[in-house]
């Protein structure tokens, strides 16, 4: 039987990769143009979303946990207006998907329950803000799946 920190380990690295899967479900069928379209008046469009979830798991996750010396420039993840390629934009995502899992299969024990602060959040540890992460992830895919459903009606 598994050790209660290699099932935290599997069980948080499984959930960032059924949320980026079900990201690629629902981004996948999007043209360039609709990647870009945000079809309401409020709110952003998916490759502003996309942009936004690859930068706070660089933040909170790479620069805070892992150390990866990323600086965040939050602002740009929603007003960034060079439209890069949507491929480039998903790989990048795909790349803080991998070090986001990498990250939590090294953690231990005692790194969960490590002291954990950085700007913008109040989590007292690493095991808060990693779920934390997992759960706002999950809510801007649920925007991107209204979105998608908005641009590719059937």
């Amino acid at each position: 039987m598994a050790d209660l920190c290699s099932t935290v380990n599997s069980g948080l690295a499984d959930c960032f990769e059924r949320i980026a899967a079900k990201l690629h479900d629902w981004v996948g069928p999007l043209s360039q143009e609709q990647f870009w379209r945000n079809p309401f008046p409020y709110g952003n469009d998916v490759g502003h979303l996309v942009l936004h979830l690859t930068g706070n798991l660089h933040y909170y996750i790479g620069a805070q946990i892992a150390a990866t010396g990323y600086v965040r420039r939050r602002d740009v993840e929603f007003t960034d207006s060079r439209h890069l390629p949507k491929a480039e934009v998903l790989r990048n995502f795909d790349d803080v998907i991998a070090m986001v899992t990498k990250t939590i299969h090294t953690q231990s024990t005692t790194d969960w329950s490590a002291a954990y602060s950085a700007e913008g959040v109040d989590c007292p540890d690493r095991f808060s803000i990693v779920l934390d992460c997992a759960a706002h992830a999950d809510h801007h895919v649920g925007q991107i799946v209204n979105l998608s459903r908005e641009l590719t009606p059937t």
